[in-house]
């Protein structure tokens, strides 16, 4: 069954602190209104343990990233192990800028889904081509590629506990956004994989869209056949236009 997903990535924004005071603000604004199927945030690490306490039981908790070992010499790394005891149950996994500034390739970020799933966590896997990659006319070979290459391995069954987050680089933090027909046109090709890849699973699993998601635009996003929720990035720090995109659902 597919659910209607809205997630919020605050990315290195809001330390304890202040992520207390968000996270409550959420809790309040989401518990009292309507709201989608399910409601993520995935504040930095080490607001992990605050958020979670913060938020009670109406919004879920994500991690932004995790090590693909348990333990272990890892500085400055945490596991999925760590990210399920700080109260997480939903992990990103192969965002464009871990992608772009620390070296995350399809190998690692497979690695990474893999750990997730053997911790009992939902990895959202990331896929998403930058502007040169788009204007070449390869965004669906890229896509294909991030996809199959962050899924390898992995039966139907595991598969089934995947979130897939189509991010086109070119509309993150731009202002750019892909227009509705153009996100969905790129969500049936990723759907179309999926159901190579695993048959009739793929009418089941979610496929969100990211990519500079406002209040503004949500609503025509969200009217898309094949597009299931938003990976928000920077609306999500302002508890009001979160819950006005919430909302548009």
């Amino acid at each position: 069954m597919r659910r209607r997903l809205l997630l919020g990535n605050w990315k290195m924004f809001k330390g304890p602190t202040d992520s207390r005071a968000l996270a409550k603000a959420l809790a309040e604004k989401f518990g009292a209104g309507s709201k989608p199927d399910t409601v993520v945030v995935f504040p930095p690490a080490l607001s992990l343990s605050t958020v979670h306490e913060a938020l009670g039981s109406t919004i879920a908790l994500g991690a932004q990233n995790v090590h693909w070992e348990k333990e272990g010499a890892f500085t400055g790394e945490n596991s999925a192990v760590h990210a399920a005891d700080a109260g997480a149950t939903y992990v990103l996994v192969g965002h464009s800028e871990r992608r772009t500034y620390f070296g995350e390739t399809d190998e690692t970020a497979n690695r990474r889904v893999k750990a997730v799933l053997a911790a009992g966590l939902t990895p959202v896997l990331c896929v998403g081509e930058t502007l040169a990659e788009r204007d070449a006319n390869t965004t669906e070979d890229v896509v294909k590629r991030q996809m199959l290459g962050g899924l390898g391995g992995l039966d139907a069954q595991a598969a089934a506990r995947l979130v897939i987050a189509y991010e086109p680089v070119w509309a993150i933090g731009t202002g750019r956004v892909a227009t509705p027909e153009q996100a969905q046109a790129v969500h049936t090709y990723i759907r179309q994989q999926l159901r190579l890849a695993y048959g009739t699973l793929a009418d089941n699993l979610s496929i969100v869209y990211g990519g500079s998601v406002k209040a503004d635009n949500a609503a025509s996003l969200m009217s898309q056949n094949d597009i299931d929720g938003a990976l928000v990035g920077g609306a999500s720090l302002d508890a009001n236009v979160f819950f006005a995109i919430g909302q548009a659902f």
